[in-house]
Parts: C-alpha cells; sequence; structure tokens
C-alpha cells in the first residue's frame, strides 16, 4: 500500500503531515515523501528534523490555492494525503472567503490535479465540524467533504479514488483546547466557554494509523469516522490544573457545544463495525452497494437510523483519571 509509492502531503509541515512523516518512515518504504505547503520556515525546520531520510523527502513551497502549482507537485504521484486546510474557528467567522478558497477551491484544486496526473488514490482529512455545521469552517469543510465525494462520479476511465476521513478533536493540536489550557499554568483560574461542553479524543497516533486504514479500505465516496471516547471539558481542566478555578467565558462565535461525527440524516446510510463507521456515498452514479457490504464484510452491523453520533450521547467518556493518564503518556503535561 505505501512501499515504493510516491506519497504528497498537503499542509505537510502540520502536526498530521510531520506525525505521518514519522510513521511511514518508521514503518514501511516509501519510494518518495513530497510536502507540500506554503510555510518555508516549518519546511527548512522539517529538513532539519527528518534529515536521515533526506534522500526520499521533497519540498514544495505552493499554495492548494495555486493549480498550476499543486499540479507540477502531484506529477507521478501515487497517493494523496490532503491535510491543508484554514481551521481556526473565529477567524475563518472573520474572513470567509479566505476559507472559502483554501478549504473549497483548494480542494477543488486538489481533485483536478489528481485527476490530470491520474493519482490512484486521494484521502481528504476533514472535521467534526463538516456535521451539522454552524460555523463557516463547518460549512467550507462540508462543501470539501462533497467535492471530494462527488470527485468519484466523474473519474471515467481513471482509476483515482477519492474518499474522506472525519474525526474529532486532535489531542494536544494546536489551536486545541490543551494547549490553550497550559497557557493559564501561572493564572488563578481557566477560562471555559460552557461548562457543559463535551469533545470527542483522538492522539495523533491514533488518527494516522485510522487514516491508513482508511486508505486500505477505500474503494472510493466513503467517509470513514473513528469510534473514540469522549471527555467533558470540565474534567480536562481538572486533570490538568486540579486545584484552578473555573472561569465561564461564554461560546465563541460559530463554537458548538458538543462535537458531531454522523448526524442523524446521514445514520440511514452508516455501516458500523466495532472500531469505525462508514458513510457510505449516496450517488446513483458511484459503484458502491451497502446491502451487499453488509451481506460480505465480516463484522460490520447496520447503524440506528436518525441517531447522531456526538460527543455528548457518545457510550464511552473519559474519566478525569484516564484523562490524566493520557496528558502524561503523551507529554502534555
Amino acid at each position: 500500500m505505501i512501499n515504493n509509492q510516491t506519497i504528497l502531503i498537503t499542509g505537510g509541515t502540520g502536526s498530521f503531515g510531520r506525525n505521518l512523516v514519522r510513521y511511514l518512515q518508521k514503518n514501511f518504504k516509501p519510494k518518495k515523501i513530497i510536502i507540500y505547503s506554503r510555510d518555508e520556515l516549518k519546511q527548512s525546520q522539517m529538513m532539519v528534523e527528518f534529515k536521515k531520510i533526506k534522500s526520499i523527502l521533497r519540498f514544495f513551497i505552493g499554495d492548494v490555492r495555486d493549480y498550476s502549482r499543486l499540479k507540477l507537485a502531484t506529477r507521478n504521484v501515487d497517493i494523496v494525503f490532503h491535510a491543508a486546510a484554514l481551521k481556526n474557528v473565529p477567524l475563518a467567522e472573520y474572513n470567509p472567503f479566505e476559507a472559502v478558497k483554501t478549504n473549497i477551491i483548494g480542494a477543488h484544486n486538489v481533485i483536478h490535479s489528481s485527476y490530470e496526473n491520474n493519482v490512484k488514490k486521494v484521502i481528504a482529512l476533514s472535521t467534526d465540524k463538516a456535521s451539522s455545521p454552524i460555523n463557516l469552517y463547518g460549512a467550507t469543510k462540508l462543501a470539501s467533504d462533497k467535492l471530494f465525494i462527488s470527485a468519484n462520479n466523474f473519474r471515467g476511465k481513471l482509476k483515482t479514488q477519492f474518499c474522506v476521513v472525519r474525526y474529532g478533536n486532535v489531542m494536544g493540536s494546536r489551536g486545541s483546547v490543551i494547549p490553550i489550557f497550559l497557557q493559564f499554568k501561572d493564572s488563578n483560574h481557566l477560562p471555559i466557554t460552557d461548562t457543559r461542553m463535551t469533545r470527542f479524543n483522538i492522539t495523533l497516533n491514533e488518527a494516522i494509523t485510522f487514516v491508513l486504514n482508511a486508505l486500505k479500505m477505500m474503494k472510493g465516496g466513503e467517509v470513514f469516522v473513528p469510534k473514540i471516547p469522549s471527555f467533558k471539558v470540565t474534567d480536562l481542566a481538572k486533570a490538568i490544573f486540579p486545584q484552578k478555578k473555573i472561569k465561564i467565558i461564554g461560546l465563541r462565535p460559530g463554537e458548538k457545544l458538543h462535537e458531531e461525527m454522523i448526524s442523524s440524516s446521514e445514520s440511514l446510510n452508516v455501516i458500523e463495525y466495532r472500531n469505525s463507521y462508514i458513510i457510505c456515498p449516496h450517488s446513483e452514479y458511484t459503484i458502491w452497494d451497502k446491502e451487499l457490504h453488509l451481506k460480505t464484510k465480516k463484522g460490520s452491523k447496520k447503524f440506528p437510523e436518525n441517531v447522531s453520533y456526538n460527543s455528548q450521547n457518545n457510550k464511552e467518556f473519559l474519566s478525569i483519571k484516564e484523562i490524566n493518564k493520557l496528558l502524561i503518556n503523551n507529554k502534555f503535561i
């Protein structure tokens, strides 16, 4: 699946891209890994970090908004991991069309450059915010997801397959709640938007292995969703700083109380596995037989209809002790 393949990672200098390179270096023998991003500083830092495998690494400075540059970077590529996005919810609310240009037009460019270069597989990273979106970031990622899924309808004789992976809060990622809380180490209180707030939790390594498993399973048109635990944000606060007081500051623009990865409307097209879900493509033009899949794939079963999979009604919640253990094991505290 990975050995002797040429791989392109858009947004490759981000947390996911760097850790994916580290994982591939350790477990596989790719022919070439191309890092595509617009941040020259982070690219130079990656060159130093991964100097032992510099013979297979290539660094392209470019923006997914730039189709011609992306098309050049995608030549002779076998697999594309599309991780580039504008992700900050409040900034996307204030700069809406910038998010549209990167998250929607950029997705369109990835799709068409993959068409043009006959890429084998394209896997796009999504977010819980794309399910029943209430903010612009979520709306742009929903549009992006729709573009990647529908891309399977237009490939004609090409063998390119497109799918999406949707997961929630990555533990300790930039802009997430853990690094924000850690900034208040010397403060007497921790700011929390609402005491009812819950979030899904997935570690970066879990996210990477899930993405690679989706790459292995994909036939084109699926949205892959992991089964992961939830936590209460107040419990996270107690796990990091047990003695600090909590200060309620109110919801930020576009912020949800609870994360959702499968909406009640999407539930009609969902297949459930022991550790994951697949939202099947619902299109007369995409060859994806849900009923045949349920009959032939061991361990698969129907998902309950009109049920939402969200961080509030999740069956598995992390305790304060479990959160604390994860924080220590992942070296956040």
